[in-house]
């Protein structure tokens, strides 16, 4: 079940434990994963999307595998903070993860995610290729690592 507010996510969590973090794109799911005292966040790998059942099997070998207590999924509000198609279809993705894994789920606005890290990439002189290779993990790890900040202060 997906939790409307990060108060409320967080309290629903134990007092210690990893947090996985989605950015669920239509092609890929990038995965970013927290340290157990959820201070700093780590890019973990990119799924290649195939059909729901065979991203929820890959997605419940990963949150046993790394013990994980919490997902926050990427929530795409767009940046006038209006709701569009692709925020309704995360509301629905998130709901149908919530009934396959039973973990408190945050969805966390991504706005901006995605060109933060593009553009660090571009900095850093990247190729094209190994951006795409990266860009959806780096922008689970740029989420998560913002919603940990939030939590610390």
């Amino acid at each position: 079940m997906a939790i409307a507010t990060a108060a409320e996510f967080t309290q629903s969590l134990p007092a210690s434990g990893r947090l996985l973090c989605l950015d669920v794109g239509e092609k890929t799911i990038g995965l970013a994963l927290s340290d157990a005292t959820r201070t700093i966040a780590s890019p973990l790998l990119t799924i290649e999307r195939r059909k729901f059942a065979k991203d929820m099997e890959e997605l419940k070998k990963i949150v046993a595998a790394h013990a994980i207590t919490g997902m926050v999924v990427g929530y795409p509000v767009n940046m006038d903070g209006s709701l569009g198609a692709r925020t309704q279809s995360m509301r629905t993705f998130a709901a149908n993860l919530g009934k396959q894994i039973a973990l408190p789920i945050l969805l966390w606005d991504e706005r901006l995610s995605t060109v933060a890290v593009e553009r660090t990439m571009l900095e850093a002189d990247m190729s094209r290729a190994r951006r795409a290779q990266l860009v959806d993990k780096l922008a689970a790890s740029y989420m998560l690592q913002g919603f940990l900040d939030g939590i610390k202060k």
